[in-house]
């Protein structure tokens, strides 16, 4: 009966197959098989590793192994190899790399999603507590309370407009006048006490023909011989007040009537608008509250 080894080797030539290509299905190395086929038993490991062969090597084939084991065990009087030492290990160390590699990969990959799922789970249960915290040791919002309303004092009326402007405290001396032995020295002009109402004097004849006619805007121009005080009160209510020396020329503009008060009404001559007025009065007197030009 022939060997084991002349067995497998008979069951390799007769299906075409090289030691390679066995030795890649298998996973058993090509030395080892080498061996078997040579049945150099002393080259190949000990004879439970040595059986693991001849299994490996029929499964490759596609042959049962129970012949194959009955030749190495020598059961048809075969001699039965017994192999003096394991000079090799059991096994190709190659034979199961590439499986463990990638079950390694496999298993750190699912560990990774694992993982990752539980942190986006725990992530996910534990923010609605922060933002309840965050709400809790928020401060509430400050309430502002309103401002009591304070009632303003009523407002007293206005004076009238002949009362707006108070005459000055004590009248502004003027010079004394220049006068002939014939007439009395003249009184100082002053100005008209303002806290007394003195009704103004009636409008003269000769100063309403000699302003009639006369449109807004009027522009009045007082041109003084003596030393004369003058108070002119315009539309806005305001008034200039001063005494006016001899020879000086004052000048004012107005869209409403002027309200003119004199201290020496013969020391002054007049023009509103370009028109020569008639004298106001003599010399020393005091001409009070006329409108320009007359109503």
């Amino acid at each position: 009966m022939a060997s084991v080894g002349a067995y497998l080797r008979e069951l390799r030539e007769r299906r075409g197959l090289s030691l390679d290509e066995i030795a890649r299905v298998s996973r058993v190395g090509t030395p080892y098989l080498e061996a078997l086929e040579a049945d150099r038993f002393s080259a190949l490991p000990a004879p439970v590793f040595t059986r693991g062969f001849v299994r490996a090597y029929c499964q490759a084939l596609g042959e049962p192994p129970d012949e194959a084991l009955a030749r190495y065990d020598g059961r048809d009087g075969a001699p039965v190899a017994k192999p003096t030492t394991a000079a090799t290990p059991a096994h190709d160390p190659h034979q199961n790399s590439e499986p463990r590699s990638r079950s390694a990969v496999l298993v750190s990959f699912v560990l990774l999603v694992v993982l990752g799922m539980a942190l986006v789970a725990v992530a996910l249960m534990t923010q609605p507590a922060r933002e309840e915290r965050r709400a809790i040791s928020a401060p509430p919002p400050e309430i502002r309370r309103p401002t009591p309303l304070v009632a303003a004092p009523p407002l007293s009326p206005a004076p009238p407009l002949t009362d707006r402007v108070a005459a000055p405290a004590t009248p502004p001396a003027t010079p004394p006048l220049l006068t002939t032995p014939q007439s009395p020295p003249a009184p100082a002009a002053v100005a008209p006490d303002a806290g007394r109402q003195t009704p103004p004097p009636a409008p003269l004849p000769d100063l309403q023909a000699a302003t009639a006619g006369l449109s807004s805007p009027y522009r009045l121009v007082a041109r003084v011989s003596e030393p004369t005080w003058i108070r002119v009160r315009m539309e806005d209510g305001g008034s200039t007040e001063e005494t006016v020396p001899a020879g000086g020329v004052r000048e004012w503009v107005s869209n409403r009537p002027f309200i003119l008060t004199v201290g020496n009404a013969g020391g002054v001559a007049l023009e509103l608008n370009g028109r020569a007025l008639p004298m106001l009065g003599a010399r020393g007197a005091v001409i009070s509250r006329i409108v320009l030009p007359s109503p």
